[in-house]
């Protein structure tokens, strides 16, 4: 902990700067890295791909929320001219989600057969900054309940591919039954894991693969299934069920030593900015005040290959008048945020 910071040149540095012609904007408060998004969705809604107003609207709303570093967990829409805007955050892609064909929400996927699988993973991994994104469980409509996607030939010859490309892949995962095979296949990280069982708990914490529980998005399960419950009755029953176990699973996965990051799933049904409600969740499921906020800040950058607060790292950060170690509801209204060391919101001193 330092007791102030300086910018010079769009960088953070803890030695205060000397010379003529310095002229010093004072930004008062607790600072820590800009937050991250690790489950975005910038240029997608509840429809499909969004025009490019939509999607710069949605990610202001993350800066002003303080997420400054978003991982965008599957989208169709090209959203690489955000790049080159300074005012808008840092975005780490997947590229476009992947799909059984009619097994995941119209629009948002490529839509293909196990056999198509590898050729597109290593597609979309190159596609990507470094990520690759499987839906791994859906609804299956012959059975009526969610069922996994893939064979595991199919998974192992996917991630193989993807791995090749030097991609990382994630899965979307609402229930039990695909998580054997994701993890016996290599998967990287699991989106949502409500049905992440003893076993496979185990099998993450050993092997280091994380979880991004998606609790607000987790509280929709029933309105989801009360839209089901005529048709898929079962369906119906096991989303109430994974939504009554969540803040168990994550509690448990937590304690069990699997690494866990904050994500909002914003851009889907959700909007963006959410990012304060996803940390308060993550300490109502268990996860102590330090942990929830870790989630969403220093180890999630670390994870992610991006710095924080360091000598001579870009100049990143939000501000608070309180410290947030102590107190997450604070997080809800940062009083500066600052994006390559410009003040892009918040209320500045001198």
């Amino acid at each position: 902990m330092h007791d102030g910071a300086w910018i010079l040149g769009g960088r953070i540095t803890f030695e205060r700067p000397t010379g003529p012609g310095l002229d010093e904007t004072v930004v008062d408060g607790w600072a820590i890295p800009g937050l991250v998004d690790a489950h975005s969705h910038v240029g997608l809604d509840a429809h499909g791909a969004v025009d490019a107003k939509t999607s710069e609207q949605q990610a202001l709303a993350d800066r002003d929320a303080g997420a400054l570093l978003l991982r965008d967990a599957g989208s169709p829409a090209d959203t690489r001219w955000i790049d080159d805007r300074d005012d808008l955050p840092v975005i780490v892609r997947a590229g476009r989600h992947i799909a059984r064909t009619r097994r995941y929400l119209r629009n948002y996927a490529h839509e293909i057969e196990p056999e198509q699988l590898p050729a597109m993973m290593a597609a979309q991994a190159r596609f990507g900054d470094g990520w690759v994104k499987i839906v791994g469980d859906w609804i299956d409509r012959d059975t009526g309940d969610l069922a996994p996607c893939w064979p595991l030939d199919a998974l192992t010859a996917g991630l193989a591919a993807a791995h090749a490309e030097g991609a990382r892949v994630t899965a979307h995962c609402f229930g039990e039954d695909c998580l054997p095979d994701l993890l016996a296949a290599g998967i990287d990280c699991i989106e949502h894991a409500t049905g992440l069982g003893d076993h496979p708990r185990t099998h993450a914490a050993r092997n280091g693969v994380p979880i991004v529980p998606t609790l607000i998005n987790i509280a929709t399960f029933p309105q989801i299934a009360a839209q089901a419950q005529e048709k898929f009755p079962l369906y119906a029953a096991h989303m109430l069920t994974l939504h009554r176990r969540r803040y168990e699973t994550v509690r448990a996965a937590y304690e069990e030593g699997v690494p866990v990051y904050c994500g909002t799933d914003a851009g889907g049904s959700l909007p963006h900015g959410l990012i304060a409600s996803e940390v308060s969740e993550l300490h109502v499921a268990g996860l102590p005040r330090t942990a929830a906020l870790d989630a969403a800040c220093w180890s999630a950058r670390t994870w992610l290959g991006k710095p924080s607060l360091a000598e001579g790292a870009p100049a990143d950060l939000v501000v608070y008048e309180a410290d947030p170690r102590l107190d997450l509801r604070v997080l809800s209204a940062p009083s500066a945020v600052v994006l390559r060391g410009a003040v892009t919101s918040g209320r500045m001193v001198g």
